[in-house]
């Protein structure tokens, strides 16, 4: 019973020095998410809805904000698998759904400028998402080629611009840093 005691007692003692004297750097960069349901999945459109349903339920500025990042990584990612897989034309699709929620989130960024909402730490946040989207999409560029011709068994072929796309992408990205 002695020792139990002992024992619980030096353990909440080594609990409480790594939460009171951290030691090192706690600090960590910007991170994307893993991936979440891909084209294709069943899942992938009940996942759609519940983004759908979730824009509403983060209203006001902050929210509306780190929703709208939060649905940027979403589809860069998306965007990122599906251009390793080959897949351009859903690749093309989920990289502009990533540019139209991150051009919200500058919107949401530029408000709560506006209405002295932030203190700055939204806008950093802003800031570091955009940088580790650009590095993102540098790595993309250097795996993809410049254009490529997508051959759908319904549609006619077209020339997909992947390069000029990835330029407009990081054009975007790159107002964050204004």
């Amino acid at each position: 019973m002695k020792n139990c005691i002992i024992k619980s007692v030096l353990a909440i003692g080594v609990i409480l020095y790594i939460v009171l004297y951290p030691s090192g750097v706690m600090a960590a960069d910007y991170v994307l998410p893993y991936p979440s349901y891909m084209p294709g999945s069943r899942l992938y459109h009940v996942s759609e809805w519940w983004d759908i349903l979730g824009q509403y339920w983060n209203f006001g500025d902050i929210a509306g904000m780190k929703y709208e990042r939060a649905m940027s990584d979403k589809y860069l990612i998306q965007a990122q698998v599906l251009f390793e897989y080959g897949q351009y034309k859903f690749a093309i699709e989920a990289l502009d759904n990533s540019d139209k929620h991150f051009s919200k989130a500058l919107v949401h960024s530029i408000e709560l400028s506006y209405k002295k909402k932030d203190d700055g730490t939204q806008l950093s946040i802003l800031k570091d998402q955009a940088q580790k989207h650009i590095e993102a999409l540098d790595t993309l560029a250097e795996k993809t080629p410049d254009t490529v011709t997508w051959n759908d068994e319904r549609t006619e072929t077209e020339n997909l611009p992947i390069s000029m796309l990835f330029a407009k992408s990081k054009i975007l990205r790159n107002y964050a840093n204004r």
